[in-house]
């Protein structure tokens, strides 16, 4: 099996150290070129030597690294050189390498004389090879901690999207949400300490917030390694997970030193790597603060920059990816980020800039940023080559010398374009933004890019939100975004808003809430089946919504997985929030309904699948808005557990307390079935946070009201399925907002009725007992129509008062209980007595009760859960039991075969009826917590019991065993075991366990007496027990140990802990118990048992026969009519409203916030001083600066006057004093020069573009003051190019000759083409046209068809923009025009609808292309009537020296939105090519256009007095 790689640069010993399977060999001999002829199938081999050599290098079950070490050498290739030639150059220690850097023994062994080479130079595209890679895995930094990183060896030549597949899909990186390309010094320079760590922070946060990616060269110098200290730093300071960022180091194969420890053909994992800076010599080190390294390969060695392009394609392909996250689509932007840097960096800022990439430089650096960074604020025409010149001496003290006029002029040319794209350029000076404002500097530099690319209007401003929602900076989105610049509509946010929802950015949700989104707007129901569509999959509630679908479709027998609906959600929600609430979303009649969606077009969202941009788009059909928006939403935000979203929500909510209490109940139920502990804990957190919501809420309107207040908790709450507050939070087991004393003030005033709750209990017993007492004033009734003596009705509302019926049914109750015991102890005949049968009536209206509690059903839920709701009481348990065993105990009394085991069954039922006297008790204060008590103390004995029995049966099984031999007596055997055992815990010990007092009388020899147990084992002769007492006596001392001492203080102590948890809370518990029995005596008939069964009659016919349904006393739950609720409504939310800002205030004065607080404003006034002292520092410079420029004027007034008495005879030259020339004049002599260009005319800029397009050919850099042809240029050697077009019918010859370009007449008409300029004769020199406004930097005529001039023509065609009625649509007080424009195939931006004249032609082709060859003569006619705005010169890319363009520009405009000639043009535009595109383009300053058009733009905007 051949290995793969470069395993002969390092010694076999050292080789066998990194790949174990290499180890096998003593020997490693040189390989052969034939040995890579199996390497492409090497991961495909599936014999048992692979496969050994894997499981001994990796873990068994590593998935992963399988799946890594089988797809890196499928894809990714080294280089590898396969021919050797001896270089002039040496090796550090003085041996022969080669051209490609290497040492013959690092070659293949076939490399040295190959015959397929010999005898030819060495040429790298012929003699370095591609094989697989040998180098890839995790990389582990020795002695450095446990930083583990990824590394892979690639080829110069590898796709970029290989690359990024390889991060994203097997290294398991996020697609970045930005890019962040950190450029500059690759070795090490000094930074002042305060911009140091003002860059790392802000590097470090904009990484961080934004989910960004940083892209470094990976070596342990310069600028890198600046970055991987401020990695470092970071995460030091961070000890969570999320705080690690993404640092991509690309750096050069052959320059990384000690290398050799990371070559491993079946992956390192980990590979040991050395940082030695000590002896790394010309190489570098690898940065240890790095996460990931690419390292770049070309086959040689010690040669740097080899990674910069593949570096360039791989930035470029992964900024050209779209992310798609949270519901937010965006391209994945790019901004380059310089320090410090040399001639390699200001190549980088400069293609940067020419790919549209944004570029932050950091002002004191040093050198290259330095300069751009002193000069960017300069106009283009003073940064001359002298002012170039002086920066570099200043800032290139060493290297200076090393630049030549060719660099000085390259130079200059690159600084000028890079600061005339201003844009593009972004300069962070200490102290402009603010400590530690890196991050917002880069921030903005992208916001001030995106302004100025192909995003036009609200487009340009959706692209802008939509990346400060993926970054998630609110801070930026307010100071940038939301500013007078633009209005937002609220429709306009809404598939933002949804975004920020899903991918769960609370900031911005509160943003645009007050931005003006309206939540009943952008609430809709397809809104919120997107969203729960997009739930977290690893969420609770979501597994939960799965399983209601994957019900539905068990019933429907369809094997596609059903759609989430919100009937779906509603069957979940009603699981979570109690069978009492009725469904909030009910299921529609059809399941296929209209997408119906809100208004928002231009803006591409998708998420998984869905897309937001269909879903907001304007539809002809009706909007279905939910009932309640805002619910909604909660309940969407609560079922994530999302803590500040919910929030957010919750304070714009209306029925807030019963919103509050839902919450809490919908998170306690999902706590009980998460598994996850740390999110059981947060939901509980959560959910108590909001029970204190509604409580803070309650007491305020408490405070305000008590009427009110009451009457929230019982109002019907169409929201939240048509249940009540107070309902709410007993379903949730709110203890403590149901022992509120404003709730228990109302459970106090329904527990008497109509009676004042300030009677006394003996007044109503007495009153009970002797009624007529009612008429007079011993008992008070609220009402005023009660309080007369003499109304009969007060005898009515006394007896159905809760508090009367309770008593009277615990005297009702007692009765029963006394007459039970009687007839079963006193008067149990044969034939049942009276007062037998009066027990039996008694049960029977006991039945009745029962059965009517159980139908009851006034909400209409149904029997089945009423049925349950029954049955999870366990009171109604027990009176069912109690009734089942008495009948049973009945039907057996009435058989006189059966007579006394009846009695006994009733006996037991009595037992049962007076464990039902424990519910009666729970309505005292002192009793009722003790009930509760006793009840969790018998879940304890259960527990208690299971551990005993197992000591009791181990026990008793034991002793039996030893002591009797063969019992078949079932019933002894039970008692020995078990029954014996158990009363030996209570000091009952067997006296013949030790034998001492054996009595062979008590027990029975052969086991036949069923009166006596078996005796032990006996022996024959004197009738003594020989079992070994020794033992016996052990296993019952260790016995009583465990179980007396041990167990039974264990359940002891369990008991104790029950009662202090209860006792704790032992008026919670009271008042939360106290309600059941208040409602269950409310809704109770008023007339004792057997009297009862009067009300049970009165009910059957009144449902039974007259068809009335059930209905609710008012005072649990009432429902509102609709002003009068949505006036309480509205009184609650003013309430939390006032208490929301009472909680701020509070927060605002707790200890720990006011300590936050003075340390920020401590840090921002130290922040203060110190941008004082760098002002004045800066003061100081500038009023130096001044006083310099102020000698320097006066020292040149001087010059001149006395250089004019000179020359008026009044002295001589030798009387003049010295004039001194300081390096001020020299500066001023420079700014001079600037000002003089700067009046002149600007010169054709684009026309010296650096690369010529549609072409590899590199134009010679002229500056601005060397443009005209009458400045001296010594060094101006412009390359010559002219294409060859072949679809050209006319064109002036490829390769001039002087013969050939002699033929050409210049400045008249050459037959059909025109060579006539618009500015007049222009020169020519050696038969070639000179262009008239300058160098260009390129000789010949390029892509233009002719020398000299190439005449177009460009129609501007222009409209009035207007809205739906008609009028024209205004900004800045001026009218907004819109401008014909079209986009033509191979073409990224718009044009004006126009191009070059074809010789004897009058319109443009590109004109022909976009309209109707009936149309032409027609649009002829239109140009006649236009408007004439420019005739001459175009500054153009394809322009040379020899040959350019010059246009003619009319201005078409239709004033009249109903013009007849505006009509015909639209209905003739066409497109010959599907991929021509033509549209109405609002007019403004940053419409995606060429440059040159633009001017022309501006020139018809100036001619209509349009807004520009």
């Amino acid at each position: 099996m051949a290995v793969r790689g470069r395993c002969t640069k390092v010694l076999p010993s050292e080789l066998n150290k990194v790949c174990p399977e290499r180890g096998d060999d003593p020997t490693t001999h040189p390989r052969k070129m034939s040995d890579f002829e199996v390497v492409p199938n090497l991961q495909q081999s599936s014999s048992s030597v692979s496969k050994t050599r894997r499981k001994a290098h990796f873990p068994t079950g590593s998935n992963e690294k399988e799946n890594l070490i089988s797809w890196i050498p499928e894809n990714i290739q080294k280089k590898e050189c396969t021919y050797f030639v001896e270089s002039s150059q040496t090796s550090d220690s003085g041996r022969i390498v080669c051209k490609c850097g290497y040492l013959r023994e690092q070659h293949l062994e076939d490399a040295a004389k190959p015959p397929i080479f010999l005898g030819k130079e060495w040429d790298p595209s012929r003699h370095i090879q591609e094989m697989p890679t040998d180098a890839f895995g995790d990389i582990h930094f020795t002695g450095l901690g446990q930083k583990i990183g990824k590394y892979v060896r690639v080829s110069s030549d590898t796709p970029p999207r290989v690359i990024y597949h390889l991060m994203t899909q097997h290294w398991g990186l996020d697609a970045p949400n930005l890019l962040i390309s950190v450029t500059g010094g690759a070795k090490n320079f000094i930074m002042k300490p305060r911009l140091k760590n003002i860059f790392r922070q802000g590097l470090v946060k904009v990484a961080q917030t934004t989910g960004a990616w940083i892209i470094t060269g990976g070596s342990h110098t310069g600028v890198m390694k600046q970055v991987g200290e401020a990695v470092r730093d970071f995460i030091l300071s961070c000890s969570h997970k999320e705080s690690e960022i993404v640092t991509i180091g690309i750096a050069t194969w052959g320059t990384v030193y000690n290398r050799e420890s990371l070559i491993c053909p079946m992956g390192g994992f980990p590979a040991e790597y050395i940082l030695d800076e000590e002896n790394q010599g010309s190489l570098s080190c690898l940065d240890s603060n790095h996460s990931h390294f690419i390292l770049v390969d070309d086959g040689t060695h010690g040669r740097y920059g080899v990674e910069i392009p593949l570096r360039t394609r791989l930035e470029k392909f992964i900024s050209e990816q779209t992310k798609v996250k949270g519901g937010v689509a965006i391209k994945i932007p790019i901004v380059c980020v310089v320090l410090e840097g040399g001639p390699g960096t200001l190549d980088t800022i400069y293609n940067a800039i020419n790919n549209g990439t944004p570029c932050v430089i950091v002002e004191g650096s040093g050198r290259v940023a330095d300069v751009i960074a002193q000069v960017a604020s300069l106009p283009v025409p003073k940064i001359t080559i002298a002012l170039i010149q002086k920066k570099l001496s200043m800032f290139f003290h060493d290297t200076y010398e090393l630049f030549t006029e060719d660099k000085l002029v390259e130079w200059t040319k690159k600084i000028q374009d890079i600061v005339r794209r201003q844009q593009l350029l972004t300069i962070f000076r200490e102290g402009k933004y603010g400590q530690q404002d890196v991050d917002v500097a880069i921030l903005h530099a992208l916001f001030k890019a995106s302004r100025n690319q192909d995003h036009f209007g609200r487009e340009n401003w959706d692209h802008q939100l939509k990346l400060a929602v993926a970054w998630n900076r609110v801070d930026i989105a307010r100071s940038e975004i939301f500013t007078d610049n633009y209005e937002w509509k609220p429709t306009d946010l809404h598939p933002m808003m949804a975004a920020a929802l899903i991918s769960n950015k609370p900031e911005f949700v509160k943003l645009f809430l007050e931005q003006g989104v309206r939540l009943k707007e952008f609430v809709t129901w397809d809104t919120l089946v997107y969203l729960y569509d997009n739930m977290t999959p690893s969420c609770l509630f979501h597994s939960k919504l799965q399983k209601v679908l994957l019900e539905e479709r068990g019933h429907t027998a369809g094997s596609k997985m059903p759609r989430i609906q919100l009937h779906h959600v509603s069957q979940v929600l009603r699981e979570l929030l109690g069978c009492s609430t009725q469904p909030l979303y009910p299921k529609p009649k059809h399941m296929e309904r209209p997408r119906l969606s809100i208004p928002v077009p231009h803006i591409k969202l998708n998420v998984q699948g869905s897309s937001l941009r269909s879903l907001y788009k304007r539809s002809a059909g009706r909007v279905t808005f939910t009932m309640d928006p805002v619910r909604d939403l909660l309940i969407w935000a609560v079922v994530q557990n999302r803590k500040e979203l919910a929030e957010i929500i919750w304070a714009q909510s209306q029925d807030c307390t019963a919103a509050a209490l839902a919450c809490s109940k919908i998170l306690k139920e999902l706590a009980k079935e998460e598994e996850d502990t740390d999110t059981t804990d947060n939901m509980l957190a959560l959910a108590e946070q909001y029970e204190h919501k509604a409580i803070g809420v309650f007491t305020d309107c408490y405070r305000k009201d008590e009427e009110r207040a009451q009457k929230l908790l019982t109002r019907v709450s169409e929201a939240w399925g048509k249940t009540t507050c107070l309902q709410l939070a007993l379903e949730a087991k709110n203890m403590t907002f149901v022992s509120h004393g404003g709730v228990q003030a109302f459970l106090t005033k329904v527990w008497w009725g109509k009676m004042c709750v300030d009677n006394g209990l003996w007044r109503v017993i007495v009153c009970m007992l002797f009624f007529p007492l009612l008429y007079t004033s011993l008992i008070t009734f609220r009402e005023k129509r009660l309080q007369p003596v003499g109304c009969l009705t007060r005898l009515r509302a006394f007896f159905t008062a809760p508090v009367v019926i309770f008593h009277m049914n615990i005297l009702s109750y007692f009765t029963f209980l006394l007459l039970f015991a009687y007839v079963l102890m006193v008067d149990f005949q044969p034939l049942p007595s009276w007062r037998e049968y009066l027990i039996y009536f008694w049960l029977l209206s006991l039945v009745c009760e029962e059965t009517r509690q159980l139908l009851y059903d006034p909400d209409g839920f149904g029997v089945v859960k009423m049925a349950s709701l029954y049955f999870k009481d366990f009171w109604n348990k027990l009176d069912v039991c109690a009734i089942l065993v008495f009948i049973t105990g009945l039907t057996c009394r009435l058989i006189p075969s059966t007579l006394y085991p009846g009695r006994i069954i009733l006996s037991l039922a009595f037992i049962i009826f007076c464990l039902r006297l424990m519910h009666i008790f729970t309505v005292s204060k002192t009793l009722g917590p003790k009930i509760i008590i006793v009840k969790r103390m018998m879940k304890d004995v259960f527990f208690f019991l299971f551990l005993l029995a197992v000591w009791v049966v181990s026990f008793g099984v034991a002793k039996q065993a030893i002591l009797i031999h063969n019992e078949e007596r079932v019933e002894w055997l039970f008692r020995g075991v078990v029954y014996h055992s158990y009363l030996t815990i209570f000091g009952q010990i067997p006296s013949y366990i030790d034998g001492v007092n054996f009595n062979i009388d008590q027990c029975s020899p052969n086991g036949t007496d069923p009166y006596k147990p078996k005796c032990p084992e006996t022996n024959e002769d004197n009738k003594k027990p020989i079992f070994p007492e020794w033992l016996t006596v052990i296993l019952l001392c260790l016995y009583l140990l465990f179980t007396n001492i041990l167990l039974l203080n264990l359940l002891i102590a369990m008991f104790n802990y029950t009662f202090q948890q209860v006792q704790e809370h032992t008026d919670q518990i009271w008042k939360f118990q106290r309600h059941d029995l208040i409602e269950e005596y409310h809704g109770r008939p008023p007339a004792p048992p057997p009297f009862i069964l009067l009300n049970h009659l009165q009910i059957l016919v009144r449902r039974g026969l007259l068809r009335r349904p059930a209905t609710r006393h008012k005072l649990l739950k009432e429902k509102l009519e609709k002003n009068e609720e949505a006036a309480l409504l509205s009184w609650e939310m003013y309430l939390k409203e006032n208490y929301l800002q009472h909680q701020q205030c509070q927060e605002k004065q707790n200890m720990e916030q006011k300590i936050r607080d003075i340390a920020q404003r401590v840090d921002m006034l130290a922040e203060l001083l110190d941008l004082d002292r760098l002002k004045r520092t800066g003061l100081v410079e500038q009023k130096l600066v001044s006083l310099e420029d102020q000698v320097h004027q006066n020292a040149q007034a001087l010059r001149w006057i006395m250089q004019a008495l000179q020359g008026n005879g009044f002295s001589s030259g030798e009387d003049l004093p010295p004039m001194g020339c300081s390096k001020a004049s020299e500066t001023k002599e420079v700014d001079l020069e600037g000002k003089a260009e700067e009046s002149q005319p600007p010169y054709h800029v684009l026309a010296r573009n650096l690369l010529y397009p549609g072409s590899h050919t590199h134009r010679f850099p002229v500056p601005d003051e060397k443009v005209p042809w009458e400045v001296d240029f010594p060094l101006y050697n412009p390359p010559a190019y002219s294409a060859d077009h072949k679809d050209m019918a006319v064109q002036d010859p490829f390769s001039p000759s002087l013969e050939c370009l002699l033929k050409i007449n210049y400045n008249t008409m050459d037959g059909l083409i025109d060579r006539q300029s618009f500015h007049g004769l222009y020169a020519v020199q050696d038969g070639l046209p000179l262009n008239p406004m300058g160098r260009t930097g390129l000789r010949g005529r390029g892509r233009l068809r002719c020398f000299g001039p190439n005449h177009a023509l460009h129609p501007v065609v222009t409209r009035w923009r207007r809205n739906l009625d008609g009028s024209i649509i205004r900004k800045s007080l001026k009218k907004m025009l819109e401008v014909l424009v079209a986009q033509y195939p191979l073409s990224d931006v718009w044009a004006l609808p126009g191009g070059s004249l074809e010789p004897g032609e009058t319109l443009p082709l590109k004109l022909k292309w976009i309209l109707r060859r009936e149309f032409w003569s027609q649009f002829q006619n239109l140009l006649k009537q236009g408007t004439e705005i420019h005739k001459g010169y175009l500054d153009d890319p394809r322009n040379t020296d020899n040959a350019w363009v010059e246009t003619v520009a009319i201005s078409v405009h239709f004033d009249n939105q109903n013009d007849v000639e505006m009509k015909r043009l639209n209905s003739f535009l066409q497109g010959c090519d599907p991929e021509l595109c033509i549209r109405w383009q609002v007019l403004d300053k940053r419409i995606p256009l060429h440059t040159n058009h633009k001017e022309l733009l501006h020139k018809v905007s100036t001619l209509l007095g349009a807004y520009y």
